[in-house]
């Protein structure tokens, strides 16, 4: 069955829970379905996962294509791209939207290179211009300019977006029955991803949080670190660092933000004595709000800053703390 005008939206899940990302990429969708004049569907892979359907049907997808096995339960790359390539090629979609999160820079290539495809990664918009043509929008130079990127009439077109960069899918009230897709028999991980645990209970991922309080080289040592623990606590923040102090042990790989570490598009990000080395502003530039505090004036931080505060962090950080603490307590 040919659905060349058909959007697919890869809706990424864990632990059984859908990303939130998924309900952006439904906006995002939306608007290409209604130009292409195809069907707007969701694909969920994972165990037990046929009811978070009905949250997707909510926020606009006409058909969701469930494949629900317990070997779907935690992400494999070669697993899950095997299949999602095995639904392309049966379906034959144009334009396939994924979340460009760690999943998804993992899935999406390997999936188009099995279909001889090309792939976007890390987009901000998608549209379709009037010869036709896919048109991906995406940051550059460390987000000091945007370059557009055409598929012009070659199908399928695969995007991955990065998170907060659009709005979410509005509950419209949507609803409908999933169509249950099995696991094809020859399809094996080369791999087996037996559990999956979170690096600290509780915290805030960085892909999808609004607010972002991050440290650097500036809190002199690890246990400094309890400043942005605090601060980020009291805003119900995630939790970020330069790769300074990653390097050095201070904090783990994941609360990296930067080239070399993960993509941040918070509403609100506070940089907490981080230089601002381009390797780490190529990971946070797109913030729409950036707060900086440094004590030195000079710092690279500080041309990027929507806000700056030029003075000693371990002063400046507690007294921000105390003044959230009483105003949201």
């Amino acid at each position: 069955m040919s659905e060349q005008n058909a959007i697919w939206v890869f809706a990424q899940q864990k632990n059984g829970k859908l990303s939130a990302s998924a309900f952006e990429l439904l906006a995002v969708g939306k608007s290409l379905a209604e130009k292409t004049r195809g069907p707007l569907e969701a694909i969920l892979f994972g165990k037990d996962i046929q009811p978070q359907a009905a949250a997707l049907f909510e926020r606009g997808a006409q058909n969701v294509l469930v494949v629900d096995n317990p070997k779907l339960e935690h992400f494999s790359d070669d697993l899950y791209a095997g299949l999602l390539a095995e639904l392309v090629k049966e379906r034959q979609p144009g334009i396939i939207l994924g979340t460009a999160s760690t999943y998804g820079r993992a899935l999406f290539p390997r999936t188009a290179a099995l279909l001889a495809a090309g792939v976007v990664n890390d987009v901000r918009a998608v549209t379709i211009a009037a010869d036709g043509a896919v048109i991906g929008n995406k940051p550059v130079y460390g987000g000091n300019a945007f370059h557009d990127i055409s598929f012009g009439g070659n199908r399928p077109a695969f995007f991955t977006i990065r998170p907060k960069t659009n709005p979410e899918a509005e509950v419209a009230g949507g609803s409908g029955e999933a169509k249950l897709i099995e696991l094809p028999g020859g399809l094996a991980a080369n791999n087996n991803v037996s559990e999956c645990n979170a690096a600290a209970g509780g915290e805030v991922s960085l892909n999808e949080a609004d607010v972002i309080v991050s440290g650097g080289r500036g809190i002199k040592a690890a246990e400094n670190y309890k400043l942005i623990d605090d601060l980020a606590a009291t805003l119900g923040a995630a939790k970020g660092a330069s790769r300074a102090i990653v390097d050095a042990g201070w904090v783990p790989y994941s609360r990296q933000v930067g080239q070399t570490g993960k993509t941040v598009n918070p509403k609100l990000y506070i940089a907490c004595g981080i230089s601002g080395a381009i390797q780490h502003l190529v990971g946070m530039l797109s913030s729409q709000v950036i707060v900086a505090i440094n004590k030195d004036a000079e710092a690279p931080i500080f041309e990027v800053a929507s806000y700056g505060i030029v003075g000693d962090l371990f002063e400046y950080v507690p007294a921000i703390t105390k003044v959230f603490a009483e105003k949201l307590g």
